[in-house]
């Protein structure tokens, strides 16, 4: 019997110590959650951090988007099936690159889906609707908001940006060509530019996909995946300008795989934090024990600049980034 009890007292210490190393956690570690997902974009709302990302399976198996909320980097909640194609009536696989955006109250959520090949076949870039972000979403419009090549790109890895001015834009294009195009006040279409064209070819160099952007001291950072999202060359390019309809001359690369890490890091986004000059950089990156396309994980390191604006090449890590809870 008193053996009996010295163990029971000796599992409970054991239980007690991990309860707390637990919440005491200073880091998450990469990945920073269980689980293949990709193509991740971040973001911040109501006090807490955001993460959409790509489900990473096989495409006939791409039917939905999970979500993770924190509220400090390091401690995550899994929000399953924001977005399911039984909601989306057009869509029917490969479901890609969520990106996010708060506009009225409610959150549109931009999606690409059924990784169509040609102007006759359905599908292309889509938006849904919903009064949380955690969802549920509903479709928008019930059909594609672009559903068509236009200037070469392929309607997926879309971006929403808002401008200092209030203009929100969407950044998109896959197939080696990058379009913008200024969205309307209800997400329902958009607004021609002064030529009257709808989308305008902004292209960098060596630019793959995955576009995104963001202000920083009142200059355009635009960033773009470059190389082949399944090989050792997926990496993330940037160039700076002062507008967001560019020019865009490629400054260089900032994020690439390290051989004793990882691979194949790219598809990425960045967050800031809102009471100071910190910045992160979300995205994702393969396992050096996997070599499926599809075994993508996401990951969250810090992103840092020079005095001159520049971006510092991104040290990528296995123990990602220190907790920094919103609210304080």
């Amino acid at each position: 019997m008193k053996k009996i009890v010295i163990y029971l007292i000796f599992l409970v210490s054991i239980v007690t110590v991990s309860q707390n190393n637990n919440s005491n956690k200073k880091t998450a570690g990469n990945p920073i959650f269980k689980g293949w997902y990709a193509d991740p974009e971040g973001i911040i709302f109501d006090n807490q951090y955001w993460v959409f990302p790509t489900y990473s399976a096989p495409y006939e198996k791409q039917v939905f988007l999970d979500a993770f909320s924190s509220p400090d980097l390091v401690n995550w909640t899994k929000h399953e099936k924001v977005l399911d194609t039984i909601s989306v009536k057009w869509a029917k696989r490969a479901m890609w690159a969520p990106s996010i955006i708060e506009k009225d109250k409610k959150y549109f959520l931009f999606f690409g889906a059924n990784d169509i090949q040609n102007d006759n076949e359905e599908g292309g870039i889509g938006v849904a609707v919903a009064s949380k972000p955690e969802g549920p979403y509903k479709d928008h419009l019930g059909k594609p908001l672009i559903d068509k090549f236009y200037n070469g790109a392929q309607p997926i890895d879309q971006f929403a940006f808002k401008d200092k001015d209030g203009q929100y834009y969407l950044f998109y294009g896959g197939w080696r060509h990058c379009n913008v195009s200024k969205l309307n006040d209800d997400f329902t279409g958009f607004i021609p530019f002064e030529n009257g064209t709808i989308f305008k070819e902004i292209t960098p160099e060596n630019y793959v996909e995955g576009p995104f952007m963001f202000i920083r001291n009142g200059k355009y950072y635009f960033m773009w995946s470059e190389g082949g999202w399944t090989g050792p060359d997926y990496s993330v390019a940037y160039a700076i300008s002062d507008s967001p309809m560019g020019p865009f001359k490629r400054i260089g690369k900032i994020l690439q795989q390290d051989a004793k890490i990882a691979t194949g890091a790219g598809h990425h986004s960045v967050i800031k934090d809102p009471k100071k000059d910190t910045y992160y950089i979300v995205y994702h990156r393969r396992p050096l024990n996997e070599t499926d396309g599809n075994s993508r994980v996401t990951c969250i390191d810090e992103m840092k600049f020079d005095k001159n604006g520049l971006i510092k090449p991104i040290i990528i890590t296995n123990k990602g980034v220190k907790a920094n809870p919103l609210k304080k």
